[in-house]
């Protein structure tokens, strides 16, 4: 199909596999993620944060073989909505759409929070704003989800080239103050007599610790798959879309498995003084390489979770959009632009008010905002990726669509292995004290609602089918 045609009403084909590429590594955010994740993952895993961030690499890897196969078959602006409901039935699709909805919905609370946080911080540290109020931080939150929706309402070219650049500029600077601190490593002069060692990859309190851990991790890498809503608006998608989320699920393996160590190496395997680090390398880059590098580390992962607000909103609205468009509502329309404006004010809205929530009623600073729609939306995620595990299981190896050797099937059934466990860790023994113990409910509350709506909407679920139908065979 020539790139100049539109597959479908609205949506427009007109980005590279690096606008996909784009989407996919600002929506995980590497350097953000890498300056503020993994103090949660300390607290569960100790000093082994390393290894519980290498097998989350190794659980998205092996998701990440089929979302490549899917990609290669289907070609959707709704993802996993698609998936799923290609190959487990419209019903099921549209639960996992919604579910990824709610995640993208979370994760732009995540990622707006943390803006706000990280830049209050810079703009503390260099006595702008030198005594912010508790509620400051909200402000530039605010300004955070104005940005990403004004972005979000251009046509995606701009956006994801935006993303790009942002995301790139940052990690560069983060790829440098880990080199110099893992030379002075190396060379033995570090401060308080930090070393290298293979010892972060030992965990101290056995592997159930390291497997609680790494929810933060798959936290971490949430995004990779993002490349897959653009199938409707990206060159040669077939070929382009696989690539973009394969090569961001094996970047960002590399990455976080190499910063993580580095960084525990460097706080001297201390996993108490690296859970109660604000800003990983932040606090780092001002040890191992002056006060200006953690200022310019601040402002730098400030932008990253802008940047991945932003992709949060993009990714979102693509999955309503294509919920909206199967339904036959206004959500399913775009502007003389291209873009559906009226997906991305609904999730712009959503995250907002669920800020507006938390803060008013149970009065969460942006730090709790952060850690809390980071849980609940990540457990939303490990399910949604079962379910699309095993919708790639019948996909090749039961309806056999595509030719592939048997023994790929090891992929998907190790996929379905560690998400299985990683969730089974994160609610058994369930917790029983803090905010813990609402993340289950209510993520399990937003797959709940899905269900009844979906039970609800007969006709809805019937112009689903019709409509993954007419995509059946990767057209």
């Amino acid at each position: 199909m020539s790139d100049t045609v539109e597959t479908r009403p609205g949506l427009r084909r007109s980005l590279s596999v690096w606008q996909a590429v784009g989407l996919s590594v600002a929506l995980m955010a590497p350097s953000m993620a890498a300056n503020i994740n993994p103090q949660q993952t300390a607290a569960a895993a100790g000093r082994a944060v390393p290894l519980a961030f290498l097998l989350s690499a190794v659980g998205v890897l092996l998701v990440a073989y089929g979302f490549v196969k899917l990609c290669q078959y289907y070609q959707h602006a709704g993802s996993v909505y698609a998936f799923v409901g290609a190959t487990l039935g419209p019903r099921a699709g549209v639960v996992s759409g919604i579910g990824l909805l709610g995640t993208y919905t979370f994760y732009a609370v995540v990622t707006s929070s943390a803006a706000g946080t990280l830049g209050t911080a810079f703009l503390t540290q260099v006595g702008i704003w030198p005594d912010p109020p508790s509620w400051g931080p909200f402000v530039l939150t605010a300004v955070a989800l104005i940005g990403a929706w004004l972005l979000s309402v251009v046509p995606a070219r701009r956006g994801t080239s935006t993303l790009l650049a942002v995301e790139g500029a940052t990690i560069a600077v983060i790829l440098l103050v880990t080199v110099v601190i893992l030379v002075r490593l190396l060379a033995g002069n570090a401060p308080d007599q930090a070393r290298f060692t293979l010892d972060v990859f030992v965990p101290e309190t056995g592997l159930s610790g390291v497997f609680l851990g790494a929810v933060f991790g798959f936290l971490s890498f949430a995004g990779f798959e993002a490349a897959a809503t653009l199938g409707e608006e990206t060159h040669d998608p077939k070929r382009n879309i696989p690539r973009a989320i394969l090569g961001t699920a094996i970047f960002g393996g590399v990455y976080f498995i190499v910063v993580t160590a580095v960084e525990m190496m460097a706080f001297g395997t201390n996993a108490t003084a690296f859970h109660d680090s604000p800003s990983l390398l932040g606090d780092l880059g001002s040890r191992y390489a002056g006060a200006w590098v953690g200022d310019v580390i601040s402002v730098g992962a400030a932008i990253s979770a802008f940047g991945c607000c932003l992709a949060c909103v993009v990714g979102g609205s693509r999955l309503l959009y294509a919920l909206g468009r199967d339904a036959g509502g206004a959500l399913g329309r775009t502007s003389s632009r291209g873009t559906p404006v009226a997906a991305v004010s609904a999730v712009t809205a959503a995250a907002a008010l669920i800020i507006l929530v938390c803060a008013l009623f149970f009065g969460a600073t942006a730090s709790d905002t952060f850690a809390w729609s980071g849980s609940i939306g990540t457990l939303i995620l490990l399910v949604i990726y079962l379910l699309t595990t095993v919708g790639a299981i019948l996909l090749l190896f039961v309806k056999r669509r595509m030719r592939v050797p048997a023994w790929h099937l090891v992929f998907p059934i190790g996929a379905l292995a560690v998400l299985g466990y990683t969730v089974y860790v994160n609610v058994v023994p369930y917790p029983t004290e803090g905010p813990a113990r609402w993340f289950p409910v209510v993520a399990g509350a937003v797959l709940v609602l899905a269900v009844i709506l979906v039970l609800s909407a007969p006709g809805f679920a019937r112009r689903v089918g019709e409509r993954l139908t007419s995509v059946d065979g990767g057209a």
